[in-house]
């Protein structure tokens, strides 16, 4: 890895160096390796169990002939399609790789058509159901904790869409909810998670490998590339730890804006695992997603840039990791996966926060479940313009866009935001909720208090029912952008609830 740090970055690559003495000062990737949770905290609270992402690929190793074998069964059973349903951690790496190695055609064999839903819009789920063939569709349910509300709900639905129990396969810790009702009703697969690996951790775990080998991918090679660069960064100097120095350089020199300018889905993987491990106790590192490159005149002084293999332009302070590409086959990106989580543990350890946590996410799930209990609350609606002129130097706008993932409305709001940068020279981020309450939605709420947060919804359209719920599709993200929008005004947070047509405009 290389940092370079044209003019307005020296400061930044002076930080850089101190962050690199101090990792070593601390023997940092050492006590990381032997899961010492006092590189973190005193109390081991979740992280001395929150570690076994060390040393899962290696046992992954062991269960790949199987995982094959479950594969391999699915297409003698004319099963040809999958629907994924899942939340954060249980759908971003899926989602990666039905863009990636999949749509590249690297993998050894075809996959069966695959599809992610991590939505609870009603458009999106009943999609869904009217797309895929019910009779050759394998529906595969993803929650570490078993109770995730999404997915839960998507289990409750179509569930009473497919007649066989063969149909459906469950991934999630061992004595949950979700894995008991599995085992009751027989469902074809029960695959049980390492206990010991955060959400946002379990790229190769079963979260990840589970889709990777029904994708007819390389499961030997993912695995293999990330078993390399653990190695490679076991030394003090290493890809995981020089990365980790630049991060934290970053947030000590204000350049707390982490902008990726390219990857698409793999950025997209990286926004969860860096906004919810870092976001917290008034701090954190923004990750900027597929925001469109600009001049750097577009650009304030709080960015730090990174990419892969040159190319950046003069003036922007960047981490350049060289000639690595995700794009390169599994072992490419397994190699990538790991370089990025033991950057951001040990970055957390410099950061001076746990970073395995998530402290403030469950504030805007308990105030959803409280919305649906009690009906939705009377938000007053904002001109963009008003909530804009609340906007300071060193901020960062967050589009918040409860819609359907496939609304062509979210092409006008990335032009806003687009629009926003370009005139406000800030940082922007568009989220689709509720995705984003299981990725930024921590950041927005334990990090820095500089965001601006604009929340919209789309038009009520055609709803679908959950069964033996008291609540619909409809219910649930009307209840959860509520939700987030009161944890955030009681976190004193700048949220502003706005029109679709006026944000749109904005680009105007």
């Amino acid at each position: 890895m290389t940092t370079t740090s044209e003019s307005g970055g020296a400061g930044w690559a002076t930080a850089v160096a101190a962050a690199e003495g101090e990792l070593r000062e601390r023997d940092a990737v050492a006590r990381l390796f032997a899961h010492d949770h006092t590189l973190w905290q005193d109390d081991p609270t979740e992280v001395a169990n929150r570690l076994g992402w060390l040393d899962e690929p290696e046992r992954m190793q062991g269960e790949v002939d199987s995982l094959l074998a479950f594969a391999r069964d699915l297409e003698a059973d004319d099963l040809d399609h999958v629907v994924w349903c899942g939340m954060g951690g249980s759908s971003l790496f899926p989602e990666l790789l039905v863009a990636t190695l999949a749509a590249g055609k690297v993998q050894p064999r075809p996959g069966p058509a695959f599809t992610v839903l991590d939505s609870s819009h009603p458009a999106a789920v009943a999609r869904v159901a009217h797309t895929v063939p019910l009779d050759r569709t394998l529906f595969c349910f993803a929650s570490k904790s078993g109770g995730t509300i999404e997915t839960r709900s998507h289990l409750e639905y179509f569930r009473t869409l497919v007649a066989r129990p063969s149909q459906i396969v469950a991934i999630t810790d061992a004595g949950s909810a979700l894995d008991s009702l599995a085992r009751t009703d027989g469902y074809r697969a029960v695959f049980n998670a390492n206990p010991d690996i955060g959400g946002r951790y379990s790229a190769l775990s079963h979260f990840g490998m589970v889709p990777a080998a029904i994708l007819g991918l390389d499961l030997a090679s993912i695995l293999r590339g990330a078993i390399e660069m653990i190695e490679q960064c076991r030394d003090a100097g290493g890809p995981g730890a020089s990365m980790a120095a630049a991060l934290a350089a970053g947030v000590r020199t204000g350049r707390d804006k982490l902008t990726i300018e390219a990857w698409g889905p793999f950025g997209d993987w990286v926004e969860q695992l860096v906004a919810e491990s870092t976001g917290k106790h008034g701090t954190g590192i923004l990750p900027v997603v597929r925001e469109p490159v600009a001049a750097a005149d577009r650009y304030g002084t709080d960015r730090l840039f990174v990419g892969y293999g040159g190319g950046r332009a003069p003036g922007r302070p960047t981490i350049d990791l060289g000639g690595a590409s995700i794009d390169g086959g599994g072992a490419a990106l397994g190699a990538e996966v790991v370089r990025w989580e033991i950057a951001i543990a040990l970055a957390g350890a410099l950061m001076g926060i746990n970073p395995f946590d998530q402290p403030d996410v469950e504030a805007a799930k308990h105030a959803a479940g409280t919305v649906l209990e009690q009906g939705l609350p009377d938000l007053a609606v904002t001109p963009v313009a008003d909530a804009l002129a609340t906007v300071k130097t060193g901020d960062y706008v967050a589009i918040q866009a409860f819609v359907d993932p496939a609304s062509s409305t979210l092409a006008a709001f990335q032009s806003a935001r687009v629009a926003i940068r370009d005139r406000l020279k800030v940082a922007t981020t568009l989220a689709v909720g509720p995705r984003y309450l299981h990725s930024t939605g921590q950041l927005h709420k334990g990090g820095p208090a500089s965001g601006v947060f604009l929340q919209v919804l789309d038009a009520d359209g055609d709803d679908v029912a959950v069964p033996e719920r008291t609540f619909s599709f409809g219910d649930l993200i009307r209840a959860q952008a509520a939700g987030d929008y009161l944890a955030l005004a009681q976190r004193k947070r700048r949220v502003f609830r706005v029109r679709a047509d006026d944000l749109a405009a904005y680009a105007g």
